[in-house]
């Protein structure tokens, strides 16, 4: 693969140039198919690509620039073909460099444009790392939208992870600049959630992609009340992102426009929660039923892995119909002699390779997060030393892959496909050594969200597991695409939203058995379509809301839903047309335990515009 920044050859699958940091690849913002560099439309689907960033636009990870060759390039998502005037639920970011007025003001422009570009880059990159779209440059800052004009389920949560990596980034530019005698920079971060109108501005031949609303009034807001060098997010994003990430309460704060302080909280760091399985979980999960036959069908593949005839298990289905729920059930049922790895992908992972390998590398090795580079390799050295000391070769590309090598690195002159490939076999062989130990059970869940180096690893335990003592359990949604079909060891389980009668079973359990509940249960059932996940959390919402259950169907409190999109649970997916003012909702009589029929809890509405499992609010995985 040519670079069309410096001309140099890069071998096949490469994302960056080796040789100037150019980036190679053209994917496609609409279909997201590799097009060639330079191609200014797919040869997919038609739609427009985005400019590739030059050499000096790009850093690599952890690398310090303070040069002025750096260009801030225009974003990679594709606005012109995305609908004017259109309500959307986004979070939005706002970032600026603190007192750059007086930074600047001592500085010739040619200083000052090098203190400055660099900062923009950092901020844009993390942007674009989160799958968000950069409306604008304010100059000494940017103003950034998430969940628009590409629609993400997870957006709040992926612009707090940007809004975090820019000031890691920020810190590790701000020391290279003390290093060398030069002013230190520090920046403020803004994020707010909820619904807005977007549209787009013709300027003098180039469509700017904008945001109408109070919501980016106040995400502004939020920015300029932040303290230097951190993140301020408002309730809305607070409480959508809850569990995910740790928040410090700034308090009731003075917010210019606003007639009274508003309660302001400072992004402390990610949380320990993956998915929002994760988080129901921690919340206490209900009664689990309607699955059984397919969790008997795993328990035979396990049974079949144990006596050393390897297994692989797909299971398939929509959002919020019960994939994590099902292999969470399953795990409770192991028996102590098995060893269990596990490995999630997250929406936003596919830029970044190796990402569910390194959690299930780290799981294996028993690595903490504060363990440091050297503990790391006693950690790794002592697994495989204790497994088989003949894996002792394979200890300079573990140690590559988890970023503790030693100096200098054996591997540093190695030709990057020749590394890549033996990087995987040398996964794959610890894993079939491990399996001679311990009947082994690996699971990889959300597959739809998968990177390339983790493909290549799934293809290569799907074809050489087959005779191991393995269990090899992966999940995905509909859309993922796999060549594992043919494999005699292969079996596919498919979930289907809940029939009448399990959908029944699972309102009874929620709500409690009685004639008069019999039209609330059946309108439920028909506006969630079966889905577990969305059945349970309607019927919380509707709760929470100040539900009247009744004979004739429910009544819901419809400015209490109102007023629940405005405090940050926009968009209520399912919001009921049979519902009228009422009183607070009764306790169900009955059973009181709720009960989901292996709701997964993951994600939000593709394209829905919902995020979060508050009960405001409705999601599915």
């Amino acid at each position: 693969m040519r670079c069309p920044g410096c001309g140099s050859e890069n071998p096949d699958g490469k994302r960056f140039c080796a040789d100037c940091g150019a980036q190679l690849g053209n994917r496609c913002p609409r279909c997201g198919s590799e097009n060639p560099a330079g191609k200014k439309f797919c040869g997919d689907c038609g739609a427009a690509l985005a400019v590739i960033l030059q050499p000096g636009a790009v850093q690599a990870p952890g690398a310090i620039s303070t040069t002025p060759d750096i260009r801030v390039s225009s974003d990679r998502t594709d606005a012109s073909s995305a609908a004017d005037g259109e309500r959307k639920t986004v979070t939005a970011l706002f970032a600026d460099i603190k007192s750059s007025t007086e930074l600047m003001r001592d500085l010739d422009p040619e200083e000052a444009r090098a203190l400055v570009d660099p900062v923009l880059q950092l901020m844009m990159a993390a942007v674009h790392r989160y799958g968000g779209y950069v409306a604008q440059s304010t100059g000494d800052g940017i103003f950034a939208l998430f969940g628009a004009p590409a629609a993400h389920e997870d957006h709040p949560q992926r612009a707090l992870h940007a809004a975090l990596a820019m000031q890691e980034g920020l810190r590790r530019y701000a020391e290279g600049l003390h290093t060398e005698g030069k002013i230190p920079v520090e920046a403020r971060v803004g994020v707010n959630t909820g619904e807005v109108v977007v549209r787009t501005i013709e300027t003098g031949g180039h469509t700017e992609y904008t945001s109408v609303g109070h919501v980016t009034n106040l995400a502004a807001r939020m920015q300029t009340v932040a303290p230097a060098g951190s993140i301020a997010a408002s309730e809305a994003t607070r409480r959508l992102c809850e569990g995910y990430f740790t928040f410090r309460d700034l308090g009731r704060t003075e917010v210019k426009g606003l007639s009274e302080p508003i309660n302001v909280y400072e992004v402390v760091e990610a949380g320990p929660l993956r998915g929002h399985f994760e988080l129901a979980a921690q919340r206490g999960l209900t009664r689990f039923v309607g699955r059984e036959a397919e969790l008997a069908q795993m328990r035979g593949a396990l049974e079949l892995a144990r006596s050393g005839h390897g297994q692989l298990i797909a299971v398939v289905a929509e959002a919020g119909t019960g994939k994590s729920r099902l292999f969470h059930e399953f795990k409770t049922t192991l028996p102590a002699e098995c060893k269990l790895l596990e490995a999630y992908s997250v929406s936003h992972g596919r830029a970044s390779a190796w990402l569910p390998v390194l959690e299930l590398l780290r799981g294996f090795f028993a690595i903490q997060v504060a363990d440091d580079p050297t503990s790391r390799r006693q950690k790794v050295r002592s697994v495989l030393t204790a497994l088989d000391p003949a894996l002792s070769d394979t200890l300079p590309y573990m140690f590559g892959l988890l970023g503790i090598q030693e100096s200098p690195d054996p591997l540093a002159q190695m030709d990057p496909q020749v590394r890549r490939r033996r990087t995987l076999e040398t996964i794959k062989r610890i894993i079939l050594r491990e399996s001679l130990e311990h009947a082994l059970v690996v699971i990889f869940e959300d597959l739809h969200w998968i990177d390339s180096e983790t493909q290549a690893l799934l293809d290569l335990l799907a074809d050489g597991g087959a005779g191991a003592r393995l269990l090899l359990l992966v999940n995905y949604r509909p859309e993922y695409r796999h060549e594992w079909s043919g494999k005699g060891h292969y079996l596919q389980l498919r979930l289907d939203p809940l029939g009448g009668e399990n959908a029944a079973a699972m309102l009874a359990a929620l709500l409690g058995e009685g004639a008069e509940l019999e039209a609330p249960k059946r309108l439920i059932a028909e506006r969630t379509s079966g889905n577990p996940f969305f059945i349970e959390e309607m019927v919380q919402a509707l709760r929470r809301a100040g539900t009247q259950w009744h004979s004739e169907g429910c009544a819901l409190t419809l400015a209490t839903a109102a007023a629940a999109d405005r405090a940050g649970a926009p968009g209520l997916a399912y919001r009921p047309a049979f519902c009228r003012a009422e009183g607070p909702a009764p306790e169900p009589r009955g059973n009181r335990q709720g009960v989901a029929a292996g709701s997964d809890q993951k994600g939000g509405r593709q394209g829905g515009g919902t995020t979060g499992t508050d009960a405001d609010g409705f999601a599915g995985g």
